[in-house]
Order: structure tokens, then sequence, then C-alpha cells
């Protein structure tokens, strides 16, 4: 049996007092409580549960920051000419090795879809999710623009199936939405596979998506199958019509994951002028109302947002300082419940676990939001990763400077 030094005296997240951790063979062989100051804190992995590994790291080739949503779609689809194997691998390796080096042990990345043929991008992180497979498990969803549904959502469908991937549509104020939102959910009963949806990202409260979302899962009984990301119009709605939405999608079992980088950086975008209106979905009032509601990192480095690291640690941050979360209630939002939402065992810090878990050099919860540079420890099967050189740290994002 072997004691780590950091694990002598520490705090569990979620849970009282201060712990001593022993390892042995990869697994966690001994907890026991003790009368010490805690001088750590230990938190389950992380898991993200809405990325875009297909965009990441592009900001170098796209040039300009996008103003608005629309605009960062335009200059995706141009750059999408680049994206070839060997850029596509380099690209979304970065990514992966940066999830990784910061905790994280699970990933749902979207990936473009708008032809009946497959994207070479689900292709090549297909075979990446098998080489980092015990490392970051990664699923893959399709988005696919819902208008594109009638077209070839049948053949989305069945490949998805086929690779125990999930059905993703990216639905914005559609015509016919509802028979084009009612096909997806016939599909993903067919073929068997959940659904995540793009919905409602926009600050237009004329639009309603979740809504028939929220009704269709309800009607097909299909609690915990389907996630809804963005949601960001439901910051403009008259509250007591949101609360009552909110009340249903509980009740379907919908799931709520909120972006707050992306969102906050293209809503209510424009040149020269400071945004007002920052698209953030009510998460407060959604988990307050019993949605499982979790934060992720959406897209870095690209035109949709130029910044982030894969860093779920910093996402938490800023969703705390945009939301104004206690963040001691909202540890789960980057750790548990996405894991749950991906499929994935919850990484439990309990005697016969696998010893993976991250290690922080502060027992308070309160200084992992306060201060930013607070060193982590990553421990897989009982080992502590090793720590990222600088210049491994700048190796892929050094050409990815932000223009002026």
């Amino acid at each position: 049996m072997n004691t780590d030094p950091a694990l002598e005296s520490v705090r569990i997240a979620g849970r009282e007092g201060t712990w001593q951790i022993s390892l042995a063979g990869g697994a966690i062989s001994g907890l026991r409580r003790v009368d010490r100051p805690p001088e750590g804190l230990l938190t389950p992995l992380f898991a993200d549960v809405h990325v875009h590994l297909d965009k990441t790291n592009t900001m170098d080739r796209v040039g300009r920051l996008a103003n608005g949503l629309l605009e960062a779609i335009e200059a995706t689809r141009a750059d999408a000419v680049n994206w070839t194997r060997e850029d596509l691998t380099r690209r979304a390796g970065d990514a992966m090795e940066r999830a990784w080096r910061h905790g994280t042990g699970a990933m749902r990345s979207h990936v473009d879809w708008r032809e009946p043929s497959v994207p070479l991008a689900w292709e090549v992180l297909s075979e990446m999710a098998g080489i980092w497979r015990g490392r970051v498990e990664l699923q893959l969803a399709s988005l696919l623009p819902l208008d594109d549904i009638e077209r070839c959502g049948r053949d989305v469908a069945r490949r998805v199936a086929a690779d125990k991937g999930v059905f993703g549509a990216f639905v914005l104020a559609n015509e016919n939405q509802a028979r084009k939102i009612s096909l997806a959910f016939d599909l993903a009963e067919e073929f068997g596979v959940p659904l995540d949806f793009h919905v409602d990202e926009t600050l237009d409260d004329r639009v309603t998506g979740i809504d028939l979302i929220v009704a269709e899962t309800a009607r097909r009984g299909m609690a915990g199958q389907v996630l809804c990301g963005h949601c960001c119009a439901l910051s403009r709605r008259p509250r007591n019509v949101v609360q009552a939405l909110l009340e249903r999608a509980a009740d379907a079992g919908v799931g709520l994951v909120a972006l707050p980088t992306s969102n906050a950086f293209l809503q209510d975008s424009s040149p020269g002028r400071t945004p007002v209106f920052r698209g953030l979905a009510p998460i407060q009032e959604a988990r307050a109302s019993g949605v499982e509601t979790m934060l992720a990192s959406d897209n870095c480095r690209d035109a949709f947002f130029p910044y982030g690291d894969y860093d779920m640690l910093e996402i938490l941050r800023i969703g705390v300082l945009n939301a104004r979360l206690n963040p001691h209630d909202w540890i789960d939002a980057v750790t548990d419940l996405p894991m749950k939402w991906l499929g994935q065992s919850a990484h439990k810090i309990e005697v016969g676990a696998p010893a993976d878990f991250i290690h922080f050099a502060t027992p308070s919860v309160t200084d992992l939001i306060a201060q930013a540079t607070t060193r982590r420890t990553v421990y897989r099967s009982g080992a502590a990763l090793p720590q990222r050189t600088a210049a491994q740290a700048t190796s892929t994002h050094a050409s990815n400077a932000i223009p002026a």
C-alpha cells in the first residue's frame, strides 16, 4: 500500500472532513478520515459534453474575429477546404492532449454533417476515439442542419447508430420546424440513438425550438436521452414562460448544457460596441426546477471562440462569474453529470475505485475560482500525469494568434 504525500491530508469535493488516500495497483486502496488541516482538494475527473474538434485550432487561418453566429459559421465553412486528414488529426489531437492533461476523462464532439455521405472529420475522429480510449473516452455526435434532415437524416442516423454515436441537429427558426423535429425523434427511435440539439442559439425571443423538443421528449418517454445545448433565447423570453418550460423539461427528463464562453463572445456582438445581452441560458433556474444542467467548452481557438484551452476548471470559473453560481454546488456540472450523459460511470473517490482524480494544491473550492493558477496534478490509475512543458503547451497554439 502506498500513500502519496500529496494525498495524506485532503478534502474531497462534496464530502465533509479531511481524508488520507492510499493507492495500490492503480486503485484507491484506503480512505481514512484524519484530524489534520487539509492541504489539498480532490475532484473527480472532468467531462466535457459539448465540443467541436473538427473546427478547433483554426483561428490562425480564419484571420479575423466574427461578429455573431452567422459570421462564424460562414468563416468556418470557408476554412473547411483545408480539412485534410493530416490537418484534422493534428488539430484535434492537440485538443485531446490538452483536455487529458487538464483532467478530462470523457468528451462529446459534434461534427458538421450536411450530406448523406460521411464527412472526413467523422472518420478521422472515430479513429482518434480508438487511439484515445482508456485516457479520454471520445463520443461523436452529428451536427446536421435541421433543414437538411428530410434529405439526408436517415443516412446520417444509420451511420451514427453503427458507430454508437449521438444523432444531433442544429435547430434555429426553421420552416416546418415541428415536423422536422418530430422526424429527428422518429430517426432516433428507429435507430436507437440518443439526441443532442444545438437549439435557439440566438437572442430572438420569438424562437421556440426547445419547446417543441421538450414536448416531443415527454410524448415519447425519452427521459435521459435528449440533451439541449445553448438555448440562448431563453435569456430574453418572459420569466414566467421560461419557468413553466423548465418545469416541463425537468418532468420530461431533458438535459441542458450551457456554453458560457462562445455564447458570451458571439451573442449581441457588434464592432465598436460593448455587448449587453450575453446569451447565457437560465441555468440557476433550470437546476432549481430539476433539470440536469451542465457546462461545457463548446468551441476553442476557432471563429466561434478564439480562446480556450479545453480546461473545464476554466469553464466552471467563467460559468460561476457569469451566472453568479455557488462553485461548491456546481462542480458536478463539469464532472459527474456530463459523465453520466456521456454514458460513462462516475469516477467515484472511494475504496476499490480506480485512482482517477484531480488533486488541487488548495483545500478551498473558492480558491479554485479565485486563483486561476492553482496547481493541479491529474492522477490516472494511481500515477500522476507528467506536466506539459512550456514548449509543448505552445506548439500548436503558437500560430493561433488573435488578429489585432
